[in-house]
């Protein structure tokens, strides 16, 4: 991967004014939620590719197509774990209930997406169950309810015009669930051979992109704030081990920033880096990622690859490079010894040092299920120890060490209320 250009000295304190096209992010993060393996890869991508399809048959709007190919994009983010999307794929989770029910908890907090939570919620609701919703809104869900059905039916290792009349047959058997206006809507979409080859098509991310909904919507930094928090809860929740990690990490990074003199969009910026920073663990199997014992050589280097993937998401989305380098490098050491790009000093910028430090911080001195978190005295020592093996930027770590009692607080403040949440809506429906 082709890296920007850095400066140490590069000025936090002076932006542009902040935009993010949705449309870009949106695609983006959707990647990453099916990084988890090469049989899922695009997987939300191709099944709300069919949804624009089935909704351009249907007459829909604007806005009922924007919410619907949003839904589609994102449908799977109540899935927490790898093994549980992968499972969801082979058909293997016979109670597809509890993850549309994480995925509207997860959705339903971000400001404007309450009928977006609540497609994701019924995509997998037989239609005689669907009494809660309207009936343009079933229509909807049960367009998405198809269009899943139909990407996971896809053997991937077929050519896909061989297999088009089989996957269409497996549709008409499924009239017990799926309306048959929805069922008709396929039909008329699938006698398309372009309607499959661009299924499949490895440009489809780009095609989207320059021709399909949602375009010409930005985001302003309030709401790239609000997807950054709605990562990060799918990235922490994933286990009690790591419920609140990123919650400290994103709260520890803006206060050192802060302490540092950095502007109110500087530390804004920061917290949506340190709510992103572990956005690549999204590809991590929980089984090497809970472990409880040391890890061996082939596993560490599995999980060696999660700030590239981090990296390799954000910086996809225009106007995010600066989070992206900040998000990403909090492995990288000042000598160069880092993962997995090894970044020296003068490439690593001061926001990428400051998450570094908030990082080791944070997964020192939060408490864990089976520790209580490190006292002051124990936390600096390790920090310190670092600094002088090269790691971690000296001038940054006497901030943290002025400002500790201080740091400390809003990291909690941060991870209790990170806590509360998961403990009450989240923690119920993963055991």
């Amino acid at each position: 991967m082709i890296l920007p250009k850095t400066e140490h000295n590069r000025v936090l304190t002076m932006y542009k004014p902040f935009s993010v096209d949705y449309l870009n992010l949106l695609l983006s993060f959707s990647d990453a939620v099916d990084l988890a393996s090469t049989r899922l890869s695009q997987h939300q991508i191709r099944t709300a590719f069919i949804c624009w399809e089935m909704g351009k048959a249907a007459g829909l709007d604007s806005k009922d197509t924007d919410d619907l190919f949003t839904a589609a994009l994102i449908h799977d983010i109540g899935a927490l774990s790898p093994e549980d999307k992968i499972d969801l794929h082979r058909v293997e989770v016979y109670d597809t209930e509890k993850h549309c029910i994480l995925g509207k908890k997860l959705l339903g907090p971000v400001p404007g997406f309450e009928r977006i939570a609540g497609i994701v919620r019924h995509h997998h609701t037989p239609y005689p169950k669907l009494v809660p919703l309207s009936r343009k809104d079933a229509l909807l869900a049960q367009i998405l309810n198809l269009a899943d059905n139909i990407e996971r039916a896809i053997d991937r290792t077929r050519f896909i015009l061989h297999q088009s009349d089989d996957i269409s047959n497996l549709v008409g058997g499924l009239s017990e669930a799926i309306l048959p206006e929805a069922i008709d809507l396929f039909l008329k979409v699938s006698v398309r051979e372009d309607f499959w080859l661009d299924v499949v098509s490895q440009r489809i991310y780009g095609y989207l992109l320059n021709s399909g909904p949602c375009r010409h919507r930005v985001l302003d930094l309030q709401q790239v704030r609000d997807f950054s928090r709605l990562f990060r809860n799918m990235i922490d929740y994933r286990s009690h081990f790591t419920a609140t990690h990123s919650a400290g990490v994103s709260a520890s990074a803006v206060a050192l920033a802060g302490f540092m003199g950095k502007s109110e969009i500087g530390c804004s910026l920061m917290e949506i880096a340190g709510d992103l920073h572990d956005l690549g663990k999204l590809a991590i199997p929980n089984s090497i990622l809970m472990k409880p014992d040391r890890l061996t050589p082939e596993e560490y280097a599995i999980v060696k690859q999660h700030t590239y993937f981090t990296y390799s998401v954000l910086i996809s989305i225009e106007g995010m490079q600066q989070i992206a380098e900040w998000a990403a490098f909090h492995h990288e050491r000042l000598d160069g010894d880092g993962y997995p790009f090894h970044l020296t000093g003068k490439e690593i910028n001061l926001g990428s040092r400051i998450m570094a430090v908030a990082d080791i911080l944070t997964a020192l001195a939060e408490e864990r299920p089976y520790r209580a978190g490190l006292p002051q005295d124990k936390v600096m020592g390790v920090i310190r120890k670092q600094v002088g093996s090269g790691a971690l930027d000296g001038g940054v770590v006497d901030a943290l060490e002025a400002d500790y009692r201080e740091i400390i607080a809003r990291m909690l403040k941060s991870q209790h209320e990170a806590h509360e949440y998961f403990v009450k809506e989240i923690q119920p429906l993963t055991v």
